[in-house]
Order: C-alpha cells, then sequence, then structure tokens
C-alpha cells in the first residue's frame, strides 16, 4: 500500500471480516451478532463499518445515541440499529428513522410510550434493559411487577428483547460476579415469561463474554471492541487483527544541541547532541498530553521513536537521534505493530480510549 503522506486513519476492511468470521464461529448457528458501531464505529469510520457488516450478514447494529443512528439509516443501513441510551428530547427523530429504543427506566419507558402513541404506532419494537450487577443503567429485577402493569394492555409498543451488560466478563478473576450476573439475567428472563406470557429475544454478552461465557450466548450476542480487533487479553487479541492504522509523516527535522530545549514550557532538555523530527499530530488529534515527556512513542522505519516534551495541539516532537530517516519519511502510531493496546498501555490507560479519541479531522482511507 502507498506510503502516507499526511496524516492518516487507515480501516482494513479485510481484518474486519476476519474479526466477524472470528467471532461469529464462537456462536452457534441459531445464535444473532450485533455489531456495536456506537462512537464512530470505535474512532474509525461508523458507516463505512456497518456498510461492509451488513454485506456480512450482522444481524443487528448497536449505537448509544440517536444521531448516530440516523447516520446509519443516511449512510444506507437497513438493519435493526439498537439505540442503547437514547434521551427522550430525541424520540420523535427515533421512530421517524425506525430505531430501537433501550428503555432503562420508568421515566424513559413512558416518555417513550406517549412518543409512540402520538405518533400512532403500534407494536413499535423496544429493548428493556435490566441491571445486573454494572450499576449503571437499567431496570432492576423487582421492577418486573411495575413493566407488567406499565406495558401490559399498551398497543403502541411490543417488547423486542431484555438484555443487560456484563461488568468484568474480561476479567476471570470476577468469573464468580459474572456468573452471578448470568443467574439473575436467567432469573429476570423466567419471572418475565410468568407474567407476561411470552419471552421476548435475550442477549447480555459482550466481546468477552462471546469469549468466556459461551453458557450466556443465548439468542444474541453484542460484540463491540473484537470487531475492532482487540480482545481484551492477549491471548484473545492474538486471534484478532486491529482494522485501524494511524499513520503520519515527518514534516521537519531539528538538529539541537546540549542543554537546549523542546516544546511549550521547555518540558524537554536535551542532554546531548540530538536529533528530533517533528509530526503533524497532536492532542486535538487524540493523542493526549499524558503520552508526552517520553513516556509514547512512534515507530519510523521500523525503530521506536519517542515523543519527547509536552504534545501540543497539532504536533508531537519525537526524538530521531538514532534512526537514519528523513523529511517526508511514513509515521507509524499505531495499528498491527505496535497496536492501540501497547501504545495506550504507555500512558496507563486502554485501547478502547485512544482508538475512540482519533479526531474526525484526521482523514479515513479505507482499505477494500
Amino acid at each position: 500500500m502507498p506510503k502516507a503522506q499526511e496524516t492518516i486513519l487507515e480501516i482494513d476492511l479485510k481484518a474486519l471480516s476476519h474479526n466477524f468470521d472470528h467471532l461469529k464461529s464462537k456462536l452457534n448457528g441459531n445464535t444473532k451478532f450485533l455489531a456495536v458501531v456506537k462512537a464512530y464505529g470505535y474512532g474509525s469510520d461508523a458507516c463505512e463499518i456497518a456498510l461492509h457488516l451488513q454485506k456480512l450478514g450482522v444481524d443487528y447494529f448497536a449505537v448509544a445515541y440517536v444521531k448516530e443512528g440516523v447516520a446509519l439509516r443516511d449512510a444506507g443501513i437497513t438493519a435493526p440499529v439498537l439505540v442503547l441510551h437514547p434521551q427522550p428530547v430525541n424520540f420523535k427523530t427515533l421512530i421517524e428513522h425506525c430505531l430501537e429504543p433501550s428503555l432503562y427506566n420508568a421515566k424513559v419507558l413512558s416518555a417513550f410510550i406517549n412518543a409512540a402513541e402520538d405518533a400512532n404506532q403500534k407494536d413499535y419494537p423496544v429493548h428493556i434493559k435490566f441491571n445486573t450487577g454494572l450499576n449503571r443503567i437499567g431496570f432492576w429485577e423487582n421492577d418486573l411487577d411495575y413493566l407488567h402493569t406499565s406495558l401490559n394492555n399498551v398497543k403502541s409498543v411490543r417488547i423486542k428483547s431484555l438484555f443487560s451488560h456484563m461488568a468484568a466478563s474480561e476479567d476471570l478473576n470476577e468469573k464468580d460476579f459474572t456468573l452471578a450476573q448470568i443467574a439473575t439475567f436467567k432469573n429476570i428472563c423466567d419471572n418475565f415469561s410468568k407474567r407476561f406470557g411470552y419471552l421476548p429475544m435475550l442477549h447480555m454478552c459482550n466481546t468477552s463474554g462471546i469469549l468466556n461465557f459461551p453458557e450466556a450466548h443465548l439468542d444474541m450476542v453484542r460484540s463491540g471492541i473484537g470487531l475492532y480487533g482487540f480482545g481484551n487479553s492477549e491471548k484473545e487479541s492474538q486471534h484478532l487483527k486491529p482494522i485501524a492504522t494511524l499513520k503520519s509523516v515527518i514534516s521537519q527535522i531539528h538538529f539541537i544541541e546540549k542543554g537546549e530545549t523542546v516544546g511549550y514550557n521547555r518540558a524537554y532538555k536535551s542532554e546531548a547532541f540530538q536529533k528530533t523530527a517533528t509530526i503533524p499530530i497532536g492532542h486535538a488529534d487524540g493523542i493526549g498530553r499524558q503520552y508526552g515527556n517520553g513516556k509514547g512513542f512512534v515507530t519510523i522505519n521500523g525503530k521506536r521513536a519517542a515523543i519527547i516534551g509536552n504534545v501540543c495541539m497539532d504536533m508531537i516532537m519525537v526524538n530521531i537521534t538514532n534512526i537514519d530517516c528523513q523529511e517526508g519519511d511514513e509515521v507509524i502510531v499505531f495499528g498491527q505493530q505496535p497496536t492501540a493496546e501497547v501504545f495506550s498501555k504507555t500512558a496507563n490507560t486502554i485501547s478502547y480510549e485512544i482508538i475512540t479519541a482519533i479526531s474526525q479531522r484526521i482523514k479515513r482511507v479505507i482499505l477494500k
């Protein structure tokens, strides 16, 4: 592939296909697959990702907010789209675009029923979220009577699924906690069936749940980070391929003497004669200040170059004293090697944070 001539984020759809196939292979033939494409497709390109996955046969998509779902519809996504955290102010727009809301408390449930009735809807699909230990959003197990009373005679909506979210499925030291979550959710579903006389689709597994808890695959699983190439463990990540590679170029090379400083606040002081490179990417692009002052690094011609000084808004400076390179050479921030997981660990954070932080001003290049 051609070398980068500016800062770009390459998105490899072949790697995406590989990850989907691998995760899909963990399921039995009856379990549906929901692809999570919130946060611009985990920082990549939600519409391109979703369109490719739709061709591969994904059953469902999920986004966090209504605006994200509207973007998918505008791009040509026809598969069902679950909105995980909708706000009542956007319910009219949600209905207009045939998006499906997660309803997670009494206020939201009541507001959506009213919105559906105002729009003359009948049997509009909704998803009921239950809190089983993450303690973020969701109805509680003892809300079943309230839900039955609220929904039993309502014609405007119908419950398409019940779901929950695992809190620590990637951490096998917390296996007992996760198994307790699974048991709680199954108990909720059993009691729901007794009250309502039917059982909708059930799902609670995220990527790590898919890999570690096959007994909880149920009717559908949800995968986000796994599709983008990360398995939440070194062992599982070996079977996946990061789909995004962040590249840039060397804009200028400087030669600095002992005692000279680099960047804002003179945060870096040279201890000897050194060669530095300036690269057009900074904290406005998602490379936070925490990666500066020797913590983070980039790769140039196969060698690591430490980020020196404070990360600027639009630029970073790196130490290239022992690297044979010149202005215009390509720079790899993360990709297949090193991965975003490796890069993020230099600042004591996780791959999710760095990949979702990549600014939308960076050009996306889709490798088909």
